[in-house]
């Protein structure tokens, strides 16, 4: 189960992309709103934000995807289980939503439009909303047993229409170089090389970087479009972390050199020393017996006179 979240001001928009007959969908759930038609379900939204004008994006929009593998246990009923679930567990409660299922994809999934104004007129929080979306998504995986996906490792890539195949192309390629560049600079040559071009985004008139734009195909893609875990800072927090452990690999290195030079060293110098030790206790010949020598010597030297 995964779910991604959005955000906005109209109702109209997104009932309409929910409830679209082309999607073949099925309103499988709702509460707060007329039903009888899409137009009545967009002002049952609308007049319930009047009871706070302040809020700009009033919209929530979530969307539920299940693995194929689980589709024979996806029942209507169970999939209306699991968004309510869901939606009680992220605190969007006490408010109007729908929900829509879609077949007009491969895998199962469910759309949840809600409206951020509650029924006393208070607002839903977003804080962090998508940190606790994936914390509870893979809660409610486990707890009913459902299949974890691994992601866009599963992609079936011969299968992707664009933008999708760009997008993925650039994922393959961020997610291979990443993990072997320590900066910016190598990072940017290689990517370079596989035709993909990047723009930081900056804030303001400064020269700090608040965002990060790939490019390929003459599509462009938001860092955290091509995934959550490509955002610039994320990024550069990744190149930070492969540069520092390379570093102290290689200070490990230097002082294992340093230690092993260290030893020899050492060794060596025991060595010289116990071999002049050796050299200087047997191979010296005793005062007292050189001298007897040397008068030997010398009484052999003498001639005899007759």
């Amino acid at each position: 189960m995964i779910a991604k979240i959005m955000k906005g001001s109209g109702f109209k928009g997104v009932i309409n992309y929910i409830l679209h007959p082309k999607k073949g969908t099925k309103l499988i759930d709702s509460s707060g709103v007329r039903t009888d038609s899409i137009n009545h379900i967009v002002l049952s939204f609308i007049d319930q934000t009047e009871l706070n004008p302040r809020v700009r994006k009033v919209v929530g929009h979530i969307s539920l995807s299940f693995s194929v593998q689980d589709s024979s246990r996806l029942s209507n009923e169970f999939m209306v289980q699991m968004a309510r679930e869901y939606m009680e567990k992220m605190g969007i409660k006490d408010t109007q939503y729908i929900v829509g299922r879609h077949f007009d994809k491969e895998h199962p999934h469910v759309h949840i439009a809600f409206n951020r104004i509650d029924n006393n007129g208070k607002t839903i929080s977003d804080c962090n909303d998508r940190f606790r979306s994936e914390k509870i998504c893979k809660e409610l995986t486990a707890k009913y047993g459902l299949y974890f996906a691994e992601g866009k490792e599963k992609v079936k890539e011969y299968r992707l229409k664009e933008p999708d195949k760009t997008k993925y192309e650039i994922y393959q390629a961020l997610k291979a170089e990443i993990a072997r560049c320590r900066d910016w600079t190598t990072l940017l040559s290689r990517l370079e090389k596989q035709d993909i071009g990047v723009r930081f985004k900056y804030k303001g008139n400064s020269q700090e970087v608040q965002g990060i734009i790939f490019e390929k195909n003459s599509y462009h893609f938001n860092g955290s479009k091509v995934d959550r875990g490509f955002s610039y800072p994320k990024i550069d927090f990744a190149l930070q972390q492969n540069n520092k452990e390379h570093e102290q690999q290689t200070q490990g290195m230097i002082n294992l050199i340093s230690n092993v030079a260290s030893v020899t060293s050492e060794i060596t110098n025991n060595l010289i020393e116990g071999g002049l030790d050796l050299f200087q206790t047997h191979g010296t010949v005793p005062a007292e017996v050189y001298n007897t020598f040397d008068k030997k010597k010398k009484k052999k030297k003498r001639k005899i006179h007759l």
